[in-house]
């Protein structure tokens, strides 16, 4: 008995031998790939496609020179539009000129509504591709949907709609419908609606399918299951998953607007092309607090959202 166990104990220990031996091979395997592919990938960039990078590099930190404002309020009074003492009747320093008045003596700082103007883009994208992705991932989802060929037809249908960047999106909209917020929403929107569609129908697919039998047994027709049976256990996944989207297409929008969509991007795009140093900073400085807000306000509310659904299901409500 004791032989036996002594030849199992044996065999177990060479068998983790080999597989760790197999597992150094794979890892050294797979670093050895991996630097060959970033060696070659540095020589191909630095060969063809670097252009006049490494030329330029160091003038990288000449531009950050000509970035620093006069004195520390030039920054201040380009984010407020309030008038600058180094006004030379140009635009550069000529601030009260981007102002958005509401009544002849209440007004909106420019960037303050631009910045406006990027978060509506995001927000309106958001709640589009939220509704057309709630009806879609249900039709997608297999313990929802039977037939498989309206699952495969609806999911590719997202793909292609997730398949390309939001800005290559806009690019088309843009050239059709030409410069404004609309070609951004869309883009952004198109987008979301591939991208939601997605994690909605992965979050269907893990619920419980036990309210769903029982309604089915009682006579309930397919849309309400799934309005009774499916929705109440994934809505609170689906808004974390929406407001975390918003975070995304907050920073997505930014970049759509410095291609002619709109919104802080556009101004902030002009004001590096025109080297207008404190408008520069203002408008970086307002994208940083923004980003910071919505993440933050984004991650109370799903807490709230997930926390408060964690103890209804502690207490067995």
């Amino acid at each position: 008995m004791s032989a036996t166990a002594s030849d199992t104990a044996l065999s177990v220990e060479r068998h983790w031998q080999e597989l760790a031996s197999r597992r150094r091979l794979y890892t050294i395997g797979g670093l050895a790939f991996m630097l060959v592919a970033i060696a070659g990938s540095l020589w191909f960039a630095n060969d063809s496609n670097a252009g006049k990078f490494w030329d330029r590099l160091p003038h990288l930190f000449d531009f950050v020179g000509q970035l620093l404002p006069r004195d520390g309020w030039e920054v201040w009074r380009a984010l407020f539009d309030l008038a600058s003492p180094y006004d030379d009747g140009s635009l550069k320093y000529n601030y009260p000129e981007g102002r958005m008045y509401i009544t002849q003596s209440l007004y909106v700082p420019e960037y303050f509504y631009k910045m406006l103007e990027t978060l509506n883009i995001a927000l309106v994208s958001t709640l589009v591709g939220f509704g057309l992705g709630f009806c879609l991932c249900f039709l997608a989802a297999s313990n929802v949907t039977t037939q498989r060929w309206l699952r495969f037809f609806v999911r590719r249908f997202m793909e292609i709609l997730r398949a390309f960047p939001e800005i290559v999106i806009a690019g088309f909209f843009l050239a059709v419908l030409s410069l404004g917020a609309i070609p951004a929403i869309l883009a952004v929107g198109i987008h979301t609606v591939g991208a939601l569609g997605k994690m909605f129908f992965e979050v269907v697919e893990n619920a419980d399918m036990r309210p769903e039998e029982g309604l089915r047994a009682a006579g309930a027709n397919w849309p309400e299951r799934v309005w009774f049976g499916i929705v109440p256990q994934v809505m609170p996944n689906f808004l974390s998953y929406a407001l975390l989207r918003l975070e995304i297409n907050v920073r997505a929008s930014t970049i759509i607007g410095a291609v002619g969509g709109g919104g802080i991007g556009e101004v902030l795009r002009l004001s590096i092309s025109q080297t207008h140093e404190a408008k520069t900073l203002a408008i970086v400085l307002l994208l940083f607090l923004t980003i910071i807000a919505v993440d933050q306000l984004s991650a109370w509310l799903r807490r709230k959202l997930v926390g408060e659904q964690a103890f209804a299901f502690g207490r067995g409500d």
